[in-house]
Formats: structure tokens, C-alpha cells, sequence
């Protein structure tokens, strides 16, 4: 198995986060540095990260978390604020984020040690939708902006691909997106005139948030990550 595969399946980190650990020195087999994430390693390697020896894959979970406003999607903060990590005790797994919610926005997020589906679910090319709810002034929204957002609207970073995009009341919106952007829903309200006073994520691919109550989370279901391998368009 390639070393940085290893890596993720041992719920260091993704696919992607465990290259960057190997390129930047913090991993070592049999006690001698190595940078190549291709590297070929099992069990009987010695693999150690940052001096710790990984004992092979742990049992892989995937968590639902509602985000509360405040705390910050990572794993660990260098100043003590609260990741959503702490809000999910998982008996000593290496948890992670699935991609990323801003800090003051709320709502659905995945917390796995599942490499291989945290790269899968993240990777452009899976377009895997996001759902969104977002408060908005001035209000209401007009016809000619949610127009905007279904077209595609002309960001600094590009155009946007079209969203789906429906007023629920006035100054209430839901938007779905394919992409994943810094700011994204934040931008894209601001270019059509309409600033986001609050977001909550409702929906990740096939996934929706329902009543889980903000703070809560809980484990995914066998046949919720399989559906989430197999189709993560939902």
C-alpha cells in the first residue's frame, strides 16, 4: 500500500492532508525519514508520524454533525478555540473534517478518520452538492438576482457554475452548489445585492441535516456511507 494511503486509512489524516504530512518530513519508516508519499508500507513497515508508530487502519467512521456558530472546521487550533472535533468523542480516533464551514455559519458537517472518502467527497470532480439556507438583507430578493444565482454569477476567482436558488420568505434564501469555494454562498448573495447575515448548511450530497439539534451529532449508518461511496451526488 502506498505510504500516504496508509496514512489516511490509519486516520492520520485525507489523502491529500497525509501527502503534505510525508513532503513536509513529519513521517518516518523504520525510523528514517521519508518524503516520497508513494513509498510502498504495511503493517510491518515501522511507519511513525511525528515519532508516534501508527499500528495499521483504525476502524473507519463517519460522523453527522450539526455546527454550532463559533467553532472552526479542523481538527486541532494552535489557540485553543473549540474545532468540531471536540464536539464529536470518538474513543481515540484520529478524527477530521470533510471539507470546511466558515466559522460563524452553522449546519451540516461530516467529522470522518476515512481518508480515502473524505478525498472522494471533497475532490472537485464528484461535484457533490451542498445545500444551503441563508438570511439575507436588504429583502426580499427579486426575480432578476435569483436569476443571477440560477445562471452563474462573475466572482474575482471566475464565474460561478448556475445553482439552484429559491426564495422560501422574503429575504430567505436556498441555494444548492457544486462547488466549493472560499465564501462561496457569501459572495455569490453579495454580487446579486443581498448580504448573508446568516447560513446554516442543510444538505451534503445525499445527506440532509433534518432536526438534528445544533451542537449534536451522530454516526453514520453502514448503509449511509456506503450510499455516500457509491453516489455522492446524491
Amino acid at each position: 500500500m502506498r505510504l500516504a494511503k496508509f496514512l489516511a486509512h490509519a486516520g492520520v489524516a485525507s489523502r491529500r492532508g497525509a501527502e503534505e504530512i510525508i513532503r513536509a518530513g513529519r513521517v518516518s519508516i523504520a525510523g528514517t525519514t521519508v518524503i516520497d508519499p508513494a513509498r510502498d508500507v504495511d503493517v510491518d513497515s515501522g511507519v511513525a508520524v511525528d515519532g508516534r508508530f501508527l499500528e495499521g487502519p483504525e476502524e473507519r467512521m463517519v460522523f453527522l454533525l450539526n455546527k454550532p456558530s463559533g467553532v472552526l472546521s479542523t481538527a486541532a487550533d494552535a489557540y485553543g478555540r473549540r474545532t468540531v472535533v471536540d464536539l464529536v468523542p470518538a474513543r481515540g480516533a484520529r478524527l477530521y473534517p470533510v471539507g470546511r464551514l466558515d466559522a460563524d455559519s452553522t449546519g451540516l458537517i461530516l467529522v470522518t478518520n476515512d481518508g480515502d472518502l473524505a478525498q472522494r467527497l471533497t475532490h472537485p470532480s464528484f461535484e457533490v452538492p451542498r445545500t444551503y439556507r441563508a438570511v439575507v438583507h436588504p429583502v426580499p430578493v427579486g426575480e432578476r438576482a435569483l436569476r443571477s444565482l440560477r445562471e452563474g454569477v462573475e466572482l474575482e476567482d471566475g464565474r460561478t457554475a448556475p445553482a439552484k436558488a429559491r426564495q422560501l420568505k422574503p429575504g430567505v434564501l436556498e441555494l444548492t452548489i457544486h462547488e466549493g469555494r472560499n465564501h462561496q454562498v457569501k459572495r455569490m448573495c453579495e454580487a446579486v445585492g443581498h448580504r448573508v447575515r446568516t447560513l446554516q448548511r442543510i444538505r451534503f450530497g445525499p445527506l440532509r441535516l433534518d432536526d438534528l439539534a445544533e451542537g449534536a451529532h451522530r454516526q453514520l449508518r453502514a448503509a449511509e456511507v456506503e450510499t455516500l461511496r457509491r453516489s455522492p451526488s446524491g
